[in-house]
């Protein structure tokens, strides 16, 4: 009988053990196991194992948020307009290019030449307000809606038609009108439109975006007010696609203004905002512009105003603006009108408050204008 250990001298010599795993050939001038100190060799290690070195243009780490052009407030200013006074002494904003159509009444409104004098300094000339605001005369803000009808059509008895507007993308097609006024309560909503002749449309604004919109084919007519809530809610796009079912308007046919609103070198938003555009919008981004201020005391002597806070914790440092003009100006492109068919009429209601209102420049208290089309009888 064979002994133990001559037992496990046999069963060890029958278990085979596993192959070594091969050892790569050394780079040249290198000991394996010595990491190699540029580029091309260690390229060359991760060829010898049938890999590929990554060859990201950016090291991996947190993401940062891309910079915008800087840019100064002068520089993104909106020029302002040239204005129109009609018999009445009404002020008012119309499109030069749309004098060729002599079936369409339009126009913006501005601060100069009505009946109220709440928000106008002592000893002031009465202002155009057309909102019905807890600081004015109703009286006063209904004398000047007919003033402005009469100055745009050239009748104060023009049938004035408004919605109760609520920030939205709701569109509201008017139909028929009983008298001088719409029946009823004004309906909710930021978009009105209508072929019927003899009325206008209006929408009042004090910082938002006023957008026309005119079909010269079918001479169906639109307003949108845009404010930011109801520009990133698409209104105008919304509309022109409602203009194209209910009147068969072709986006070829139409023309477009936007109106006087609170420009990029005023409109100072949150990180929040550029968020909601960037979600709805491939050229949300592109809206938005990172503004320093321009203060000539802080650009000739920076070194004053140097803090020891941490990056993007100091008040001191660019600030986010946004351009609503151009947003519904790309939607209206985006809709299928022509480049040269959309007219961006200018002016910051809040850098030109001695011709606008502004909600913001003067700390919500404020008038209201009101941007009106409509097509003649």
């Amino acid at each position: 009988m064979p002994s133990s250990s001559s037992r496990l001298r046999r069963t060890s010599k029958a278990v085979k053990q596993p192959p070594a795993d091969p050892v790569p050939a050394p780079i040249s001038g290198h000991e394996p196991g010595q990491i190699p100190s540029n580029l091309e060799e260690v390229d060359a290690l991760f060829a010898s194992a049938g890999l590929e070195r990554s060859r990201r243009s950016q090291s991996a780490g947190v993401a940062r948020r891309a910079r915008f052009q800087d840019k100064t407030p002068e520089e993104l200013r909106p020029q302002l307009p040239a204005t129109r006074t009609a018999a009445n002494g009404v002020q008012w904003i119309p499109v030069p290019q749309w004098d060729r159509l002599p079936w369409l009444w339009h126009g913006f409104s501005t601060r100069r030449g009505g009946l109220s004098s709440c928000y106008a300094p002592e000893g002031a000339p009465g202002e155009l307000n057309l909102g019905l605001t807890a600081e004015d005369e109703r009286e006063n803000v209904l004398g000047n809606r007919r003033l402005l009808a009469e100055a745009v059509s050239g009748d104060a008895d023009t049938p004035l038609i408004m919605v109760r507007q609520i920030h939205s993308s709701v569109l509201v097609s008017v139909l028929a009108v009983a008298g001088n006024a719409a029946p009823g309560r004004p309906c909710k909503g930021d978009g009105l439109m209508t072929d019927r002749p003899g009325i206008l449309l209006g929408v009042q604004t004090a910082d938002c975006t006023p957008v026309l919109v005119a079909d010269r084919k079918t001479r169906a007519v639109a307003a949108f007010h845009a404010g930011w809530r109801g520009t990133v809610k698409r209104i105008v796009e919304n509309g022109i696609g409602r203009m194209r079912l209910e009147f068969g308007s072709r986006p070829e046919d139409l023309v477009a203004a936007i109106g006087p609103g609170i420009g990029p070198c005023c409109y100072q938003v949150g990180e929040e905002l550029l968020s909601e555009f960037e979600s709805q919008f491939a050229y949300g981004r592109e809206l938005f512009h990172e503004v320093y201020d321009s203060d000539p005391v802080r650009t000739k002597y920076p070194m004053l105003f140097l803090t020891q806070r941490a990056p993007g914790h100091s008040p001191i440092g660019p600030s986010l603006h946004l351009d609503v003009a151009e947003a519904n100006r790309r939607q209206l492109l985006d809709a299928g009108l022509r480049p040269g068919s959309i007219r961006v009429i200018g002016g910051c209601t809040s850098c030109h408050r001695e011709l606008f209102f502004s909600h913001r420049g003067s700390g919500g208290r404020a008038g209201r204008m009101l941007s009106v089309i409509g097509r003649a009888k």
